[in-house]
């Protein structure tokens, strides 16, 4: 069964059956997908994450559906219909469609129309209808008119529902129906009468008709979140004669009266089980098709966010800004520890400026504030305004941080585990200064669904959106590395093989132990096995640790291939990492192996020149435009300078500076056909945009990027 699996797999994602074989051979070891891509590319042919991933989610299916199989063998077998045709034929089928239409006469039924109408004896009449040779039907009829059959009319009718229902469940007409649904069917939605008021923000689809296969996710998630809060009417269907006209080819053979009864039931057929019944697979298939984009969407922006800009250890103010509450304020020291906390009141109602300038600057002082970070929600351009204005003893950066998911974090189990004695409004600010340190460290402590950089990710398949997300943070963890000395137990849960027990115990191990000092020392904290310790070896790092491999993407398993180096070049390993020159005389191809290939060697060398580097980019400042404060201050045509907060398959949202967001419609990213907004924008991009449209009674901003 391996051999057809890898077969299908290689097959379908156009890959080779040997890398198949030996991903699915790691992963059933126990091999992390961030371990395999990274450590494992000799053996995998240089898979990377998403490729490992979809190895495993196909391989995963086709298990389910060798499970489904049996399960279908075993109900026909029990009912004594399992001929050794149909036993083959499920047997060869890996088309799950093909196997539900095989399996459809046989699947035990509620009570339908046709089963009563067997139940009273009209299946003979229903054979000698569906041969179509009979025409004195009256005759034929009355023979069954006895017990519940009260006159030829109710037989004939009873024999109709019977063949109704065989034509539901032929496979040829479920195939051709499914091939006109595929080309022709078009997806329409109308508002429930008498609730146009309160579905307003569904206005643009009260009316509203498209061919489903052009439908983009973001629509067709739309209408079905408008129908399943009740506001919206939703169908898909082709041409309805075309299928029924196509179905009278394939099962009306003449012009007897006993043909016309079958023509009737094919009408009947088609309209109460077929259409139906198609209709609702053609939703599910274009439902889990838009979840598919939605998800690809949602983890991308997540991806982006994670290994956003950090700006590094630095002593940093955190502010979440406010009104009547005041901005809450905390110092924080290199670490992300919690030094002092503080509520400011530089605003309406109390505006106590004097007081607010002179608590900030003293702090600034105090505490050797190097950076502040201001969230970007309520007061947030005020605030950024009062901050800039006051005069420090030092050049002080200011930077505007995403709130999003923030006050998730400041009420989460998390966060009362991390400060017990401070209030949610402490936590927030916390959450922003530490944001601006290290966004990944932070983010990883909020259900990435929190976050809020996805579309309609609360419609999606929540099980599918899970796994999506999480594996994303993992590899996202695994990418940057971890410090095992200063990593929180939430951020050493994603590093490979480790998980939540392990994390903690590395965390009590450090507190108990003082700092590791070499990678080894791992293997001393309880339930650190072998298999642990490889998988997640390679992405801890010990800065300043004796080896310098410790701090690097070097494997512990490939440590005797540096030192063999060293060695040959007569130098340390520390020499052999400061000096380029030396690596330049290193001949590779002598420390390739039966295990190590070129792939490992490259990527070691890769290493040894920037040991341990963040692949990250550096943080920048921005600024928006300071005239623009509200919406009621945009002009059509106005230039301005603007952030990316998310993005979706229709474009992206800009943060221009107000409360609400600009889109920027895929039509009006660049002077050129886009298919993918991600091929021009990212996440957190500083972008110039111009203001092209501004609806005031829905607090909508269009705004563009093209001809700038």
């Amino acid at each position: 069964m391996n051999i057809l699996f890898n077969k299908i797999v290689s097959s379908t994602l156009n890959i080779s059956e040997r890398q198949v074989e030996n991903t699915i051979r790691l992963l059933d070891e126990g091999a992390t997908i961030p371990f395999i891509s990274r450590y494992r590319k000799e053996v995998t042919g240089a898979l990377d994450e998403v490729q490992i991933s979809n190895v495993k989610e196909q391989y995963d299916k086709l298990r389910e559906l060798e499970k489904r199989k049996q399960t279908i063998i075993t109900t026909i077998g029990e009912q004594g219909k399992l001929t050794p045709d149909l036993r083959t034929r499920l047997e060869n089928s890996w088309n799950a469609m093909e196997i539900e239409d095989i399996y459809l006469p046989y699947r035990p039924k509620r009570r339908t129309r046709a089963e009563v109408a067997r139940e009273k004896g009209l299946e003979p009449l229903a054979k000698i209808l569906m041969i179509q040779t009979e025409n004195n039907l009256d005759i034929k009829a009355q023979a069954f008119v006895k017990n519940d059959v009260v006159d030829t009319e109710e037989a004939l009718k009873g024999a109709r529902d019977i063949i109704a229902e065989w034509i539901s469940e032929n496979e040829r007409a479920r195939n051709m129906v499914r091939s006109i649904f595929r080309k022709e069917a078009i997806i329409s939605s109308r508002v429930v009468k008498g609730k146009e008021e309160e579905a307003a923000k569904y206005r643009d689809y009260f009316d509203w008709s498209e061919p489903l296969r052009r439908c983009s996710s973001h629509r067709l998630l739309a209408v079905r979140r408008g129908e399943s809060e009740g506001f919206l009417k939703v169908s898909i269907e082709p041409d309805s004669e075309l299928c029924i006209e196509r179905l009278e080819g394939l099962f009306v053979k003449n012009a007897t009266a006993s043909a016309a009864q079958v023509n009737e039931a094919v009408r009947d057929g088609y309209k109460r089980l077929l259409k139906p019944s198609i209709e609702t697979e053609f939703a599910a298939l274009s439902k889990e098709r838009a979840d598919d984009e939605a998800i690809r969407v949602f983890t991308e922006n997540l991806r982006q966010l994670l290994l956003a800009a950090p700006l590094g250890q630095k002593r940093v103010m955190g502010i979440d800004p406010g009104y009547r509450t005041g901005c809450k304020l905390v110092c924080l020291d290199e670490q992300g520890d919690l030094l002092h906390n503080e509520t400011i009141y530089p605003h309406p109602p109390k505006q106590d400026v004097v007081g607010a300038s002179r608590k900030v600057t003293k702090l600034v002082e105090a505490y050797n504030i190097q950076a502040i970070a201001i969230g970007n929600g309520t007061a947030s351009r005020e605030t950024e305004r009062f901050i800039a204005n006051l005069r420090y003893d030092r050049k002080l950066q200011v930077f505007i941080v995403s709130e999003n998911g923030a006050s998730i974090y400041s009420a989460s189990k998390v966060a009362r585990e991390e400060f017990p004695n401070y209030d949610v409004t402490v936590r927030g600010a916390v959450s922003i200064g530490r944001r601006l340190m290290d966004p990944l460290a932070e983010l990883v402590k909020i259900d990435p669904k929190s976050i809020g950089v996805g579309q309609y990710q609360h419609d999606v398949d929540q099980m599918k959106l899970k796994r999506a997300l999480d594996q994303t943070v993992e590899n996202c963890v695994n990418q940057v590395g971890v410090n095992v000395n200063t990593a929180s137990k939430h951020l050493l849960t994603y590093v490979s093989g480790l998980g939540p027990q392990l994390a903690q115990n590395i965390v009590d191990y450090r507190q108990k132990n003082g700092a590791f000092t070499q990678r080894k020392q791992l293997m001393k904290v309880p339930r650190m096995g072998e298999k642990a310790f490889e998988q997640s070896a390679g992405f801890l790092r010990i800065p300043g640790a004796e080896n310098p491999l410790d701090n690097s993407a070097v494997h512990p398993e490939s440590y005797a291939i540096v030192e063999r180096m060293a060695k040959d070049l007569n130098c340390t390993v520390r020499e052999l990492i400061e000096n380029k020159d030396l690596k330049k005389k290193l001949h590779l191809e002598d420390y390739i192996s039966g295990t190590v290939g070129m792939l490992t060697i490259n990527d070691i060398i890769s290493e040894l020149d920037k040991p341990g580097r963040d692949p990250r980019q550096t943080v920048k400042v921005f600024e928006f435009d300071p005239t623009v404060r509200t919406i009621e201050d945009l002009k059509e045509g106005q230039v301005l300078p603007g952030i990316v907060t998310n993005i979706t398959n229709f474009g992206c949202f800009v943060d221009i500076g107000i409360k609400e967001n600009g889109l920027v419609h895929i039509s009006q990213l660049a002077n050129k056909y886009i298919s993918d907004p991600t091929e021009i924008i990212s996440l957190h991009q500083h972008v110039t945009v111009k203001v092209i449209g501004i609806d005031l009674e829905r607090k909508r901003v269009q705004l563009s990027m093209k001809d700038i």
